[in-house]
């Protein structure tokens, strides 16, 4: 059974709250409760502590705590799931902008994982542009919005943003999570190989391919470990080892993979690294600057002498031309189950944008098209099909 933490913000459908944390409790899941001091003044600290025999939590300087205690920490440190139903536009503009002012809030700070946030506000709060600006911050973050229903409003308004009902909001939380057990590796981004101090060779990769199947995977129950390059885009929430050049994402790879059931490389490594670094930087001349490169290591062939039989190994071929020729070379070089391969001649797809199209082709011979989708759905499809190769195996 999980821990659950309920951050409880001041509105109205506070009350839908109290019928969650009976379902949760009901499922033998410890519940404890967050509230903000405007949430009590529609449903009391007793109320909560009452379902769910714990202390409602609501002030971060309450008289006659332990003083060991530090409650924001602690019940970030608790939680196995973090859950804000509901959650009013004024705390959602808070988690997007770092504010900690209460205890809640504090608490979301310092929690390392995703939040499941249920919006709950009036038609045309929720509408608002800066709303909905807010929530596609805390999105990119890593968090999950749990979508608000569409109704009549306590306020006789009708519209979206009723909070999600809690019988629905339980289901998402408790959901079956098909692979719960199963550890997965994925490499993201680019590498980037220095010159000197100050130049280095690198690719176009955003690293969002590779964080969407990272997030999806986590959503499905994996437990996920993210070796990323450098990257600007937000992988809050993510096991996320940090590196730089190819050979660092070699050496990353090579300490996980005997922990691993499923290494899916979405990362885009440099084929090539200059022969020698230069300790200082070249100045510039009037003549022409010649750097000399050598082979980097091939991350996949290099490692696929020791892949295990159960393993399950994902590889990416972002090709200008002849794409399925070059993929399917991959395919059978890398000994690879499953390779994705997608047109970057395209400028609607791939490199930093949200979308992407693929053709996936199988060690055994099948082929199948995803059509044009957003990665995050993109990442779903691979992740389903090599989970069909692992449970084949």
């Amino acid at each position: 059974m999980s821990n659950y933490l309920i951050g409880v913000s001041g509105g109205i459908a506070c009350y839908k709250t109290l019928t969650l944390c009976r379902l949760l409790m009901k499922a033998g899941h410890d519940v404890r409760v967050v509230m903000t001091e405007n949430a009590c003044k529609f449903v009391t600290p007793l109320a909560f502590e009452t379902i769910t025999r714990n202390r409602a939590y609501v002030g971060e300087f309450d008289a006659g705590l332990d003083p060991a205690t530090i409650e924001h920490i602690d019940l970030a440190g608790w939680a196995d799931e973090f859950v804000i139903a509901p959650a009013t536009a004024n705390t959602i503009a808070k988690i997007a902008h770092g504010i900690a002012d209460n205890l809640l809030t504090s608490t979301i700070l310092p929690y390392k994982k995703r939040l499941l946030i249920a919006p709950a506000m009036n038609v045309d709060m929720y509408a608002n542009p800066i709303t909905q600006e807010n929530l596609k911050k805390v999105e990119a973050m890593g968090h999950m919005i749990i979508d608000p229903g569409t109704g009549e409003m306590a306020c006789d308004a009708e519209g979206k943003g009723r909070m999600a009902e809690p019988e629905d909001i339980f289901q998402i939380l408790t959901a079956e999570m098909p692979l719960k057990g199963v550890k997965v590796l994925v490499t993201a981004g680019p590498t980037a190989e220095p010159i000197d101090p100050v130049r280095y060779i690198t690719n176009r990769s955003s690293g969002k391919m590779g964080a969407a199947i990272a997030r999806k995977a986590s959503e499905m129950g994996a437990e996920v470990k993210l070796i990323a390059g450098p990257v600007s885009i937000n992988l809050n929430g993510l096991n996320v080892t940090s590196v730089t050049t190819a050979e660092e994402m070699l050496n990353a790879v090579r300490e996980n993979l005997a922990d691993t059931d499923m290494l899916i490389m979405a990362a885009a490594v440099a084929d090539y690294k200059p022969a020698q670094y230069s300790e200082k930087k070249i100045k510039k001349n009037n003549e022409e600057m010649n750097v000399p490169l050598t082979r980097n290591p091939d991350i996949l062939k290099t490692i696929s002498a020791e892949k295990l039989e159960k393993q399950v190994f994902v590889g990416f071929a972002a090709e200008s031309n002849d794409v399925k020729e070059n993929a399917l070379a991959k395919l059978q070089s890398k000994k690879l189950d499953l390779i994705v391969a997608n047109d970057i001649s395209r400028g609607d797809i791939g490199f930093e944008s949200d979308e992407n199209e693929v053709s996936l082709y199988f060690a055994d011979g099948t082929n199948l098209e995803s059509g044009k989708m957003h990665k995050s759905e993109v990442a779903k499809l691979i992740i389903n099909r090599a989970f069909d190769i692992f449970r084949g195996k």
